[in-house]
């Protein structure tokens, strides 16, 4: 991903992912902090690309404080700016943050004496990534692509020492569970976001991957694809950030 990929995905976040706090601050907001995942070492950020033309995205961290980290010293101020326009630019908003989230964005961003820990629980060999947000065009769903963008994404978080890779999404049919559970994916609890939103974490253990791909562009291939199409024929919680799901993939990939 890169900064001319962006207004595709502010776009399509925007567009699967209405419920979150983060678009409800306008595209310029969105905008800084969606450039956050490609600039952040952190992090891992696709395009799936058909026949030259964008029609995905995936973006998610492979270690989450190292990566809050990363975005408070390169983007702070930038961030903080923008949210702080929208803010003022709509009251109403503007208390619902205060009531809904600013005791816990503060006390998260509040700096505390000696090394901050990174993102490794006790006990584990290695961080837990977290995959954020995930969204296919509605055109080209079930030929694989989104399965494609998770699996690329967890064989590079496995590459990188993470020992699981977590993610939110709704309960229920509005949610991605039964795609992640098929793919052997296991739930681990639920949460409400400020809104009332219940979302479902689900979990995956990881194993080195014997190959990695060398580009964060996903192509995929025309024969696969028709391939696949005509297969179908015949698919404590971790923080995203903006309380969304993040995953809008189709049932069956």
């Amino acid at each position: 991903m890169n900064d001319d990929d962006l207004p595709f995905v502010v776009r399509e976040h925007q567009r699967h992912f209405p419920h979150g706090f983060f678009p409800h601050l306008g595209t310029a907001f969105l905008t800084a902090y969606t450039r956050a995942y490609p600039t952040s070492p952190h992090s891992l950020a696709f395009i799936a690309e058909l026949d030259g033309r964008r029609v995905g995205f995936l973006v998610g961290v492979t270690d989450p404080v190292l990566h809050r980290r990363h975005v408070l010293r390169a983007h702070g101020h930038r961030l903080a700016g923008r949210a702080a326009l929208a803010l003022l630019r709509r009251p109403r908003l503007a208390w619902h943050f205060v009531r809904t989230r600013l005791p816990r964005y503060s006390q998260e961003l509040t700096p505390h004496r000696g090394a901050e820990p990174d993102g490794t629980p006790p006990g584990a060999r290695g961080p837990v990534a977290v995959l954020a947000h995930v969204a296919v065009l509605e055109q080209v769903r079930s030929l694989g692509i989104g399965t494609e963008l998770v699996e690329r994404f967890t064989r590079h978080a496995a590459a990188a020492g993470c020992s699981r890779v977590a993610l939110v999404t709704a309960s229920g049919g509005e949610g991605a569970g039964r795609y992640y559970q098929r793919h052997g994916w296991l739930r681990r609890g639920e949460t409400r976001t400020p809104e009332g939103r219940r979302l479902v974490t689900y979990e995956r253990a990881l194993h080195l991957p014997a190959w990695l791909p060398g580009t964060a562009t996903v192509e995929v291939a025309a024969e696969v694809l028709a391939e696949e199409a005509g297969a179908a024929a015949g698919g404590a919680a971790p923080d995203t950030g903006d309380g969304t799901d993040g995953h809008d993939l189709p049932a069956n990939g």
